[in-house]
């Protein structure tokens, strides 16, 4: 069952990517004053969105695991944040291609830019940790703390451009205040968003099912060394 959702989601998501390719290419104008890599925006936001619900399902498995102590939970939070953490990676990128352009830099060190970067050593520091620990209770319990630790810079993340005023542009999408594209060119977001949502998901579940095969192989491995 979980194979055929996979097979769904992964239909789906390529299906609404390729439609919106066109869409984005073909239909949608250049922006007046960034021209065609405007166009960016279609999956840099996205991905940001993205890695951002990804972080924070994995802090509610990570404060389930702590309630529960069931190892089920932090191999989900694992799953999950592993994959939030490459479209976190590709949110970074294609920001510094769309910086290039705009801004004729390729870094600089923005309200919004470095907390982001923050978030995204946090990640990264996660993984660490967790190749770093043999004992799985001891690595779940710190890598949990750590998960809800990490979703707090994306609260400063998210509101870095209200609270400063630096490099990076105000809102330009509805849902923030102030926010707001010219008609046709936002709709693209959305649909891009809900692509790349369900693309995670088919990737969290791989990875889940990596994991878990994983997990009996080890358990495979240690009752053969037994004899």
């Amino acid at each position: 069952m979980r194979v055929k959702i996979m097979i769904v989601l992964a239909v789906l998501s390529g299906a609404i990517l390729s439609w919106n390719l066109h869409t984005m290419f073909l239909r949608v104008p250049d922006e007046l004053n960034q021209g065609a890599i405007f166009r960016i925006i279609y999956f840099h936001v996205p991905s940001a969105i993205t890695s951002f619900t990804g972080f924070f399902f994995a802090m509610f498995s990570s404060v389930a695991y702590l309630a529960w102590k069931n190892l089920k939970y932090d191999a989900i939070a694992a799953s999950i944040n592993e994959v939030s953490l490459a479209f976190a990676t590709i949110t970074l990128i294609t920001g510094s291609l769309w910086g290039r352009i705009a801004w004729g830099i390729w870094w600089t060190w923005d309200a919004r830019l470095t907390s982001y970067f923050i978030c995204w050593l946090l990640y990264v520091g996660y993984l660490m940790l967790r190749r770093a620990i043999d004992d799985p209770t001891t690595r779940a319990r710190l890598c949990a703390v750590l998960s809800i630790f990490a979703c707090a810079d994306i609260v400063i993340v998210w509101k870095s451009i209200e609270w400063f005023r630096t490099q990076h542009p105000g809102p330009v999408l509805s849902i923030r205040n102030g926010g707001g594209m010219a008609p046709g060119m936002e709709a693209p977001i959305w649909w891009n968003l809900l692509a790349l949502l369900m693309l995670a998901a088919v990737l969290i579940m791989m990875r889940m099912r990596q994991d878990a095969m994983q997990r009996e192989i080890d358990s495979l491995r240690r009752y053969a060394h037994a004899f």
